[in-house]
């Protein structure tokens, strides 16, 4: 489904906070959509590779990739880089082993990297992964969970507490980028977005941080009158804490549920 062509975006500067190498598809969108994106991630996705100082346990996973019955990604960054520690190990995919992908974007990027996962569709969180029937009896199977350092434990609680017997598979790191202040100010507070667009709350808390500034207080309360699209009720619920007043709520954080919040209240 495509952005609504009769509902225009022209004039407005959205904020796109995605990571950089992940911002490309969605600012295309909205350029066709009429708007004027404006990249500043948020997030800096670091590889595993890069910061542990021994990445054997790493490796071990996924040299015994074939002891697992099921291998669930979190996100279309775990879905990359699961797929290049799997490429370093395994001329051919392992047999017998259910691929499953928390929502469409993880999902799409594991198709491209031929990978045929299963997905819950358009709800893309742990609690709709979780009414999937392939996780209903898991008891004395093997989970492998391939995801960022630290993050929710609903999922690996939950199959657990199923019977399965769960490891992770932590692949990267999230970091805040570093913005001098300068460029903060010229980038939002000289000329303000007409609406920013954040896709998780580390996203958000980071954005917030960053524009509360280091060695004087930026005006932060006029970033909190712009409207901000996010992607469920629960990073609605923190962007209310930080003092958002304009909170827009997607079906998901795909780009097209993301531009049609809005269009829809535009």
């Amino acid at each position: 489904m495509t952005p609504n062509p009769s509902k225009s975006l022209s004039g407005q500067r959205v904020l796109v906070t995605r990571p950089a190498h992940q911002s490309a598809s969605l600012c295309g969108a909205l350029n066709d959509a009429g708007a004027e994106p404006v990249p500043f991630p948020t997030l800096q996705i670091q590889a595993a590779d890069d910061y542990l100082e021994d990445v054997q346990p790493l490796k071990q996973i996924f040299l015994d990739l074939d002891l697992y019955h099921i291998v669930i990604f979190v996100s279309a960054n775990a879905a990359r880089l699961g797929h290049d520690w799997i490429d370093r190990y395994w001329p051919q995919l392992p047999l017998g082993i259910q691929w499953l992908a928390v929502g469409d974007a993880t999902a799409r990027t594991l198709q491209e990297l031929q990978i045929e996962p299963t997905s819950p569709g358009k709800s893309m969180n742990s609690e709709a992964l979780l009414e999937l029937p392939l996780l209903h009896n898991v008891e004395e199977k093997r989970i492998l969970i391939c995801r960022g350092q630290g993050g929710r434990e609903c999922l690996a609680d939950t199959l657990r507490n199923r019977g399965a017997r769960v490891d992770y598979a932590e692949l990267y790191r999230r970091r805040m980028p570093d913005y001098p202040e300068q460029d903060i100010e010229s980038i939002i507070y000289n000329f303000l977005p007409s609406v920013m667009l954040v896709t998780s709350k580390e996203s958000l808390t980071n954005l917030d941080q960053l524009c509360r500034g280091k060695s004087h207080p930026l005006p932060i309360e006029q970033l909190h009158q712009v409207p901000v699209v996010v992607p469920s009720q629960r990073v609605a619920t923190t962007a209310e804490q930080l003092g958002y007043n304009r909170i827009l709520v997607a079906e998901n954080a795909t780009d097209t549920a993301m531009i049609e919040a809005i269009q829809l209240n535009n």
